[in-house]
């Protein structure tokens, strides 16, 4: 490890010793990121409702079956039926509780992994470690990147495994929560007439819950026919999730995104379509992925607790810890590893380096990173143009990394045309086509890979209409940002319980993120139960001292993503001034929390 600089000392190599300038990189970064930007910023993307309602609808069930109105009582109503709720009605059936309704608007379990079926889906976390419960189920995934139909299998087996399907409310959305303080529980109604009550409510509604398309003008004036990849339309198509899209083969198909969605339907609408244009205004970091079959042999050498130390160890590698052995080893883990190998101070004698070098480090090695990334683009595509529209310039954790071993050299076909907006976006949709530069692009069918609306207030994401106690709002409570206690629950909000990433800690595998908060929730509500507590409920100092730790520890990171180009990571160019995740990182966040359940008495809860 190089001796540290003098704080007085410039610390950045010359270009030559490097192999790069990285002055000459922070400009064209800057350059890239500012043609990008624009005043609307998240404003410039379109809700899919009203008269773009039709965008949502579910193509995977038949009409809304008719059902009495339910006027009953249960002990927990959990939102969503994605992994997130999956994930808490597990741990909560193993706490032993028994009576458990789940309410989804999708007409099976599964949340993203249901709506979710265009050709090419797979996980882009590795299987074994991103689908959970695989150990209760008693499930080995196929392959070290498992595709969309056996994760969806997988989510109905956790559904059925823990009794899930007993008292499910399918084709169901929640309108209205609102907490009777005489009962001491809530009231939940829905689209569907039901007001039902429950002691627990938790929603997990998932990020990606509701679509959203670009607001080009003159969308509304295609004559051919348009969807959503969430929404993938196989009657037009023809075809399944493994390819073979035969009623393409007279037809010339436009696809607006070039993000996780595409990287992943690009390779089979390029071979399957008369034409495929791809509309690009940002270009994805492409690494390798090397999918492969899962080795029986392998397999068979696994031992009880094996999920959980895999996930363990990956979110160590991810998060900057120091684990002796990588046992996922793949595109996420390297990438940390070479991201902390440049680190001074990585392999000890961290205090003897202040962050301003640290962080110029880190930006080296991310430099480095991202130049292999471009490098693999000059090394597949053949048309030096298309290569150079390819390349991504800006930081790796701009945008979600991507892996696909077929997504670069799908634009070496003849009937593939990358069109490359300079990112600007499409201009303006005409009754026939696509226009860009001035250029009119002729298309059958315009293929929306435009991503998730997961912008607007915390308190709105999840579509509902909280009423606490004294029927005060949760938009109300929220007004000047969120307040809860270990991202989990809020004062004036008995018995309520948020899964998701606020307020708590993020990594890469969210499912992972997921089912820590879900065995937290249900040990709680475990405790609670055991004491014949009326109702789980932070105090007012808990939750302010929770939201003054979030602030006084978040990471500074408005600086790095407002260099980033547009993206949802960074609202459009548009980053947050405050974070609202743990600053000390995940391993820290679930020590903290099960230090919490341990140690303390949760009096900060649980009120007898």
């Amino acid at each position: 490890m190089p001796t540290p600089h003098a704080p007085s000392e410039d610390p950045q190599p010359a270009p030559g010793a490097l192999g790069f300038d990285p002055d000459a990189l922070r400009a064209r970064y800057r350059a890239e990121r500012d043609r990008r930007i624009r005043p609307d910023g998240s404003r410039q993307y379109l809700s899919t409702t009203g008269e773009f309602g039709y965008y949502v609808d579910d193509p995977y069930v038949e009409p809304t079956p008719d059902r009495e109105p339910l006027d009953d009582r249960v002990e927990v109503v959990i939102i969503g039926g994605g992994f997130g709720g999956l994930v808490a009605g597990a741990r909560l059936r193993q706490a032993g509780v028994r009576d458990i309704r789940v309410i989804e608007k999708a007409g099976d379990f599964g949340g993203t992994w249901y709506w979710n079926r265009y050709p090419g889906i797979h996980c882009d976390i590795e299987s074994y470690i991103y689908m959970p419960l695989l150990e209760e189920v008693g499930h080995v995934p196929k392959w070290k990147y498992a595709p969309g139909e056996e994760i969806r299998q997988h989510a109905r087996a956790i559904g059925r495994r823990f009794e899930l399907y007993r008292d499910v409310c399918f084709q169901t959305e929640v309108t209205e929560l609102r907490w009777d303080e005489d009962e001491f529980e809530w009231i939940i109604r829905t689209d569907r007439g039901d007001r039902m009550r429950a002691r627990y409510v938790v929603v997990s509604s998932g990020p990606f819950s509701r679509p959203k398309l670009p607001g080009i003008p003159g969308i509304e004036t295609f004559r051919g026919h348009t969807f959503h990849t969430s929404r993938w339309d196989y009657a037009y198509t023809g075809g399944d999730a493994d390819g073979a899209l035969h009623k393409l083969a007279d037809k010339k198909v436009a696809v607006i995104g070039t993000g996780a969605t595409a990287i992943q339907c690009v390779p089979h609408l390029g071979r399957d379509a008369e034409h495929l244009y791809v509309f690009q205004r940002t270009p994805s970091s492409v690494d390798v992925r090397d999918n492969r079959p899962t080795d029986p042999e392998w397999a068979r050498t696994l031992t009880p607790g094996w999920q959980r130390r895999r996930q363990e160890n990956f979110l160590t590698q991810v998060a900057g810890g120091g684990a002796d052995e990588d046992l996922v080893s793949d595109g996420w883990t390297t990438s940390a590893r070479l991201l902390q190998s440049l680190l001074p101070g990585a392999s000890g004698g961290g205090d003897q380096v202040s962050p301003e070098q640290r962080g110029l480090m880190a930006e080296l090695a991310d430099f480095k990173k991202m130049n292999e990334i471009r490098a693999r683009v000059d090394a597949v595509i053949e048309n030096h143009t298309t290569a150079e529209a390819l390349k991504p310039w800006y930081r790796y954790m701009c945008k979600r990394p991507t892996f696909s071993d077929t997504y670069l050299s799908t634009f070496n076909r003849t009937n593939v045309t990358l069109v490359d907006t300079a990112g600007r976006g499409v201009e303006r949709i005409t009754e026939s086509g696509l226009v860009v530069g001035g250029v009119e692009y002729e298309v059958d069918c315009v293929i929306f890979a435009t991503g998730f609306d997961i912008g607007g207030p915390p308190a709105e994401r999840a579509g509902l209409d909280v009423h606490g106690r004294d029927g005060v709002t949760l938009a109300e409570s929220w007004k000047d940002g969120p307040r809860t206690l270990h991202g989990f629950y809020s004062h004036g909000f008995p018995n309520f319980f948020h899964l998701g990433s606020l307020q708590n800690a993020v990594s890469v595998n969210f499912v992972h993120v997921l089912d820590e908060q879900a065995i937290h929730i249900a040990e709680v509500v475990a405790e609670a139960d055991k004491r014949q507590a009326r109702y789980i409920e932070p105090t007012a100092e808990a939750e302010a001292a929770w939201v003054a730790t979030i602030r006084a520890r978040a990471v500074d990171s408005h600086a790095l993503l407002a260099e980033c180009t547009p993206g949802y990571y960074n609202n459009e160019g548009m980053p947050s001034k405050q974070s609202q995740s743990y600053g000390g990182g995940p391993i820290e966040f679930y020590e903290l929390i099960e230090r919490w359940r341990t140690d303390g008495d949760m009096g900060e809860v649980i009120i007898q």
